[in-house]
């Protein structure tokens, strides 16, 4: 039983190893593909304007990308972390919504410079979206908040998630 565990582990960094090398090719690749489009539209001597909001549209979900690809680098595969506490569990789950929430904010502020080039009337997504960002902020301080109150009451080595 111990040996097809410790094979199954192996198998899991490899395929985290695998997916963070994959994440962060496809984040290199969109990077590039970003400065071959305003390329492209510098050359045709088009307005650069909304290429290069596009572009930084793409390079920040590109960032993000990067984001999520280093989390899994470090977290799942060179550090080998197992989750054993609530408190490891909180700033792990704090820490990736933290990068979502900061790609969101910035796709939602390209979105907000390029409806105010396009239409003004489409300035409601781009408001929504912020709207949305906020709530995410205002539900993970609570979540933060209610997590470490609970973690000082009963002390972190009494909250140990159970082994899987």
């Amino acid at each position: 039983m111990k040996r097809t565990s410790a094979a199954y582990h192996l198998f899991s960094r490899v395929i985290y190893a695998l997916a963070s090398i994959a994440l962060t090719l496809i984040s290199i690749a969109m990077i590039v593909v970003a400065g071959l489009d305003v390329w492209d539209s510098a050359r045709a001597g088009e307005p650069l304007t909304h290429s290069m909001l596009d572009g930084i549209g793409l390079v920040v979900v590109s960032l993000a990308v990067l984001d999520v690809a280093k989390y899994l680098m470090e977290e799942e595969v060179l550090r080998d972390r197992e989750l054993r506490s609530a408190t490891e569990a909180r700033k792990t789950l704090t820490k990736f919504l933290v990068i979502i929430i900061i790609a969101l904010t910035l796709e939602a502020l390209v979105f907000v410079f390029k409806a105010g080039s396009e239409d003004l009337t489409l300035l409601i997504y781009p408001a929504a979206l912020l709207a949305m960002i906020s709530l995410m902020v205002v539900a993970l301080a609570f979540y933060m908040r209610i997590s470490s109150k609970t973690e000082k009451q009963l002390g972190d080595d009494d909250v140990s998630l159970p082994e899987s």
